[in-house]
């Protein structure tokens, strides 16, 4: 698959207008598989890669690049720190402002974005942040970097953009901590809070939450459903499922809660007497209709006979034909605000 972000990020070092250190780790923030890491001149043994999305976790560990595992990595200073910073704009700023915090006096910041994700921001946050930057253009993405000196770094702004990767409580329901980069994560989903307004109190049993989030769905659940004795939460985003213990634990009351690092698109760990879900359905600014569909198949192969799903997706997605697939009965129980809620039951089996 390509990458166009990662492709351009080693551009400089492929031109010659940067050199590879001679020593020391190399961090590489929201680090990523693809075929530019496999280039003879990368010294992939010295990286260490920083990433909570499971699925790119993954790639980077069956290509044997060596990943950051938790509190105990270390945090520098590093000769070279490169990264990949997302689209949002606070988180961003929190991962230019790490890779600059974690860099060694006189040596070099070196992101990439695609344009369409903002590059030309980004690059005008770098050099606010660190003084002056080059850059070069490729594949529709653009590269830019600075050396890091003490003295030039702008240490005010600096710690201001750390402090956006802190969690802080939503505005608009104090139980919940969340942070920027996250699906939703300044408010409650409209889609979310309309699945939360259709799902029965009836539920009961062993439930799973699929994709939770920072965890409203699971708590919802815990909230009107007193039958449930058990609830997994299943998200590919650590930081999510992180804020999502943090969150939902304090819910519980004794039901036992187990949360899950887990791409859920390669199958659930057990089999469910009920499943909640707000799919995902893109990858950037890329729809993925393959990825809610996904869940689907996940969740229906994992109800229990009698089981039922609740499913939120914008209304245009096509996901009854993959429900119809693998569930024998599924019903729109609302469709409101751009969205349909669907509820699949497992009749196989049912006497």
């Amino acid at each position: 698959m390509l990458d166009p972000a990662l492709d351009t990020l080693f551009l400089p070092l492929a031109t010659g207008a940067l050199t590879w250190p001679r020593s020391g780790e190399i961090l590489f923030l929201r680090a990523r598989m693809g075929q530019a890491l496999l280039d003879r001149d990368v010294p992939r043994d010295r990286f260490l890669c920083r990433q909570s999305f499971l699925p790119f976790a993954k790639d980077l560990a069956l290509a044997h690049f060596p990943r950051d595992h938790g509190p105990e990595a270390p945090d520098g200073p590093f000769p070279l720190v490169l990264a990949l910073p997302p689209r949002q704009r606070d988180e961003a700023r929190f991962v230019l402002a790490q890779a600059v915090a974690r860099a060694a006096s006189g040596s070099t910041v070196v992101a990439a974005a695609t344009n369409n994700e903002g590059a030309r921001s980004m690059e005008s946050d770098l050099a606010e942040l660190a003084g002056n930057v080059a850059s070069l253009s490729k594949h529709k993405a653009r590269v830019f970097w600075a050396r890091i000196y003490p003295a030039t770094v702008n240490r005010p702004l600096l710690q201001e953009w750390l402090a956006l990767g802190a969690p802080r409580r939503l505005a608009e329901d104090a139980r919940f901590l969340s942070r920027p980069g996250l699906f939703a994560w300044d408010r409650i989903d409209a889609g979310s809070a309309l699945l939360a307004r259709h799902l029965p109190g009836d539920l009961a049993g062993h439930g799973a939450d699929l994709g939770c989030g920072f965890g409203y769905l699971s708590a919802e659940v815990l909230a009107h459903c007193p039958k449930v004795t058990a609830l997994d939460l299943y998200e590919a985003e650590r930081v999510a499922l992180d804020l999502a213990c943090e969150n939902v634990t304090p819910l519980g009351h004794g039901v036992r809660l187990d949360f899950l690092w887990h791409d859920v698109t390669t199958g659930l760990r057990a089999s469910y007497d009920f499943i909640v879900s707000n799919p995902p359905f893109h990858t950037g600014r890329a729809d993925r209709v393959d990825l809610g569909q996904g869940f689907i198949v996940a969740g229906a192969k994992a109800l229990k006979p009698g089981g039922r799903m609740f499913i939120v997706a914008n209304r245009h997605l096509p996901y009854e034909a993959t429900i119809s697939a693998y569930v024998a009965r599924h019903r729109v129980l609302a469709v409101e605000g751009g969205y349909k809620i669907i509820e699949a039951v497992n009749i196989q089996a049912v006497t």
